[in-house]
């Protein structure tokens, strides 16, 4: 099994039936499988900021932005 190397970051609250209950504490081995669940924890993604971050690089790999 591959190292976990993704993290989501976050500043505002996660929330959705399908993602574990410490989705911001857990690391995640595969990138894609990090996004998704970024992008599925933000109630709205135009006012809410979330990250995924490549842990030994430090590179933010995916990134929302607030449009207002």
């Amino acid at each position: 099994m591959a190292p976990a190397q993704y993290r989501i970051e976050s500043r505002n609250t996660l929330r959705g039936g399908l993602l574990p209950p410490n989705a911001l504490r857990q690391l995640y081995a595969d990138r894609s499988l990090a996004v998704a669940v970024a992008v599925k924890s933000l109630a709205d993604p135009t006012c809410q900021e979330i990250r995924v971050v490549h842990i030994p690089s430090g590179e933010i790999v995916f990134q929302t932005a607030p449009t207002h």
